[in-house]
This record gives structure tokens, sequence and C-alpha cells, in this order.
């Protein structure tokens, strides 16, 4: 077995307690480790807790600045600064293009890294004209500076090769799969299966959370809009959020539910998930919502269409959505049965083994001396075997 020495980096860390990248960490770490490689993951020090190992992975914990702007610079600058008085680092998997300015420090290491890009982060409501150019800076600097770029959607794919003509590994997420699910868990939120509508967002402007209360408040639904997330930095949108409720007693905030367990019975028992994400690549939330079998009824954008096809509904106003919540109210059987595709077509194409098999192909190749940057390679190394 061909073994590698992996670090990642640039995310909260795991347990995965938070968003996709911190899924994906975990998901795709927890694989390499069982595979026998190496895996240590940088994760941001809480009092709450202080985990050395979790499947297999080793776990770092380093500081973070409380800011909004410097919360994820300041975790990575340290996680960088750690990693440089470890010996043996193979590959470095890093998240999230704002992180691009550590990669020429990685590089000087002689530590080969691949950069996974996320969505458009500058097009993100949360940022303002100073956020919104940083990030593309940091875009342009990721195309220099990485040996590999990773896409998770062929919309972000298709974005580096139109403004940076760049190549990118396309390696998209899991989705875990749920069949035949219980709802025992439901009891204690007062809920029936298939007698409520969801959605599971951060409450940020590009995830259209308004828009969805708003276009809920104008149907004649009759079970209740359950509304899971919340907001760090971002009390303004909230509060907006939650005015557009004008107080709707079928609308009901649950705030951030870490319960995984209760979560995946919330996505398996829906009347319908409505995902509202417009500006990001594969959407784990959406990934879980089909693996669950959840009638979903989507923004209407082509990173939406290219994961669930078909088989989801699309909308693009609340007008447009106030319809679709009573129809799948009406409609049940029709609505279950999309659900039912959605699973299948999440079994089908997008499993956790077959995108830990795309990074460790990635790492292997990085590791020989593989880089996008001709000019840049680092001679191939012999690859220990046991």
């Amino acid at each position: 077995m061909t073994r590698l020495r992996i670090a990642m980096l640039g995310t909260r860390g795991v347990p995965a307690a938070y968003g996709g990248f911190e899924t994906a960490v975990e998901e795709i770490g927890a694989r390499l480790a069982e595979r026998g490689h190496e895996v240590s993951v940088y994760c941001r020090s809480t009092s709450a807790s202080r985990q050395r190992e979790w499947r297999g992975m080793t776990l770092v914990h380093a500081p973070a600045l409380r800011l909004k702007a410097a919360e994820t610079l300041s975790h990575t600058a340290a996680s960088v600064a750690h990693l440089t008085f470890q010996r043996g680092t193979d590959v470095a998997f890093v998240f999230n293009a704002a992180n691009s300015p550590f990669l020429p420090w990685l590089r000087l290491m002689g530590i080969p890294t691949a950069l996974h890009v996320d969505g458009l982060e500058w097009m993100r409501g949360k940022w303002s004209g100073a956020g919104q150019a940083y990030y593309k800076r940091a875009e342009a600097f990721a195309v220099r500076h990485a040996d590999a770029l990773i896409a998770d959607a062929r919309g972000i794919a298709d974005y580096y090769s139109a403004a940076y003509g760049a190549e990118t590994e396309l390696l998209a997420y899991g989705a875990p799969i749920v069949d035949g699910p219980a709802h025992d868990r439901l009891d204690e939120l007062h809920l029936e299966p298939r007698r409520f509508h969801l959605v599971v967002a951060r409450f940020e402007p590009e995830n259209h959370v308004d828009v969805i209360v708003d276009g809920y408040r104008r149907s004649a639904a009759q079970h209740p809009l359950i509304v899971v997330g919340s907001a760090p930095y971002a009390e303004r949108h909230s509060l907006q959020i939650i005015e557009a409720a004008a107080g709707d007693p079928r609308v009901r905030f649950l705030g951030g539910v870490w319960d995984q367990a209760l979560l995946d019975q919330l996505y398996a028992n829906t009347a319908s998930y409505v995902h509202g994400h417009s500006v990001g690549g594969t959407n784990p939330s959406l990934l879980r919502a089909m693996g669950g079998g959840a009638p979903v009824i989507a923004w209407d954008v082509n990173f939406n269409r290219e994961v669930a096809g078909g088989d989801a509904d699309y909308f693009g106003s609340a007008e447009q959505l106030a319809p679709l919540f009573e129809s799948a109210e009406r409609e049940p059987e029709r609505a279950t049965r999309r659900g039912e595709h959605l699973r299948e077509r999440a079994r089908n194409l997008y499993d956790w083994d077959d995108v830990a098999d795309g990074y460790e192909n990635l790492g292997l190749r990085l590791y020989a001396g593989e880089s996008i940057h001709e000019r840049r390679r680092i001679p191939a190394r012999t690859i220990t075997t046991a």
C-alpha cells in the first residue's frame, strides 16, 4: 500500500458540525486514514473540544481570531506556522481560495499543495467591497501558486477555465444515503412525517432564506415551515429573515441544529426541502436532502440543476415559490416519487468513496512531482510502499 503523510487545513476542522468544507474533510480524511495514509487535520481551538484523534485522523488545534474578516486567515496562518516545524508532510490539501496567500510558503517548504477553491466567494453578500476585492485577488493568486486546483462543481470548473484559463480537478462531494428513514426524533419537535417543509441554511443573503420565508407566507400551505440555521456575523440579515415571517405562526425557527441524527430525520421526513443557495458549488445540504429522499425545491441556478437534475422543482422568486409549497401538499405521491428518484441520483453520482479515490489519486500525483505549473515541478520522489 502506498502511504502518504497528508495535511488538511483551512477549515474549522472535525468532527464536522458547521458546513460543507468540514463535512468534506471528515469524510475524505477518514477514508484516506482507513487506507493507511497518515492524515492530520488542523482544527480551530475551542474550549468545547480538544480531541486529538477522530476516525483515524490526527487533530491539530490552532487558534483563530474571532472576527469575521480575520477568523479564517488567522487560523490558517497559525496552522501553516505549526506545519513549518513538522517533518515529513508529503501533500497538503488547503480549503478556501481566501487562504491562497499561504501557498508560496507551503511550496517553499517543499510541500506539494492542492487548493479546493469552493464557490464564488466574492459574490457573497456578506462581504463589502474590500472583501470582494480580496477574494478576487485571492482567486488569481491561487491560480498562480497552487500545484492543483480542486472544484466541486462543473460550474466552478468552467468559471476558472473561462476567467483564468486554469485547469481544475473536478471532485464533488458525497451524499449520505438514508433508506427506510426513522422518525422517532420528530416527536421532540412535535412534527409528523411528511407534514412539514424544511430549509437548512446559514442566514446569508445569497442563500435566500428571506425569500423562502416570504414565499411560504404567500402560500396557502398548511404544514409548518421549519427553518434551521443561524448567522454568526450577520445579525442584521437574521433580523430581516425574522421580519419576513411577520409573526406567521406556521413559520418555526429552530436556530442551529448540530445533532446530525436529528437533522437526518428532518431531511428524510420532510414534505419538501427548499434550497435557496445560489453562489456555491455542489452543496452538502442539498446532497443530504437528496440522500434522504426529500422532495427538493431549489433556487434556479446552474449549480443546483447540475446536482438535482430534472427531478427537483426550481424557483427564482417568492412568487414562483408559493405555489410549489401548495403543490407539495396537494400532490404528496408525486413529491414522494420525485424524492425517491433524487435519492437514487445521489446514490449513483455522489459517493464519498469515489471522492476519496479522487483525492488519493491527486495526492499521489502531486507527491510524484506533478503540478499545473511546469516551471514549478518538484523532482519526483521515491514513494515508499508497505
